[in-house]
């Protein structure tokens, strides 16, 4: 199933019956992915939240995740990486940070590929999070390497969250 973009879900939810990451319209281009289980994050401090699904990524793509924007407005929330573009929201200044799925993230034997979504908690109270509320979108992109770059003939990936760059 390598070759194909695809979303499934991961072992451990299922008999949750939980719906596939879908798009909310036509002209939108982020899969919402929502928290496959209720959670709080304290006020300081970061979560991982799963989304009891896993991508399937054709090669020479990524699927890049990006925290809804109502949660830092709403909820004190964002990716804590901090990629992306720093814009100016009621005199605060908040990232909108991206994560990345590689293509070889998938079937690992850590964590079978789960997609889990970093949130850290800005604000001065706790946050709460919902079973099934919409937390990120993930989007689907091509990527380009260098000429002569030899990593993609490497070994396959055998961790998972935050496994490149540890052989």
């Amino acid at each position: 199933m390598s070759a194909k973009r695809a979303f499934a879900v991961v072992k451990k939810y299922a008999t949750a019956n939980l719906p596939l990451p879908k798009r909310q319209t036509a002209f939108s281009a982020g899969y919402d992915l929502a928290a496959a289980e209720t959670m709080t994050v304290p006020p300081g401090e970061i979560a991982l939240v799963p989304t009891a699904f896993k991508a399937y990524i054709p090669p020479g793509e990524v699927l890049k995740i990006y925290a809804r924007s109502s949660l830092a407005v709403k909820k004190h929330l964002m990716l804590p990486n901090s990629v992306g573009v720093i814009y100016a929201l009621y005199h605060r200044v908040f990232q909108r940070a991206v994560g990345v799925i590689d293509a070889d993230y998938v079937d690992n034997e850590q964590n079978e590929g789960q997609i889990f979504v970093a949130l850290y908690n800005f604000g001065k109270e706790s946050a709460r999070i919902e079973k099934g509320e919409r937390i990120a979108q993930g989007i689907f992109e091509k990527f380009y390497a260098v000429d002569g770059d030899e990593v993609g003939n490497g070994t396959p990936r055998e961790g998972g969250f935050g496994s490149t760059g540890e052989q």
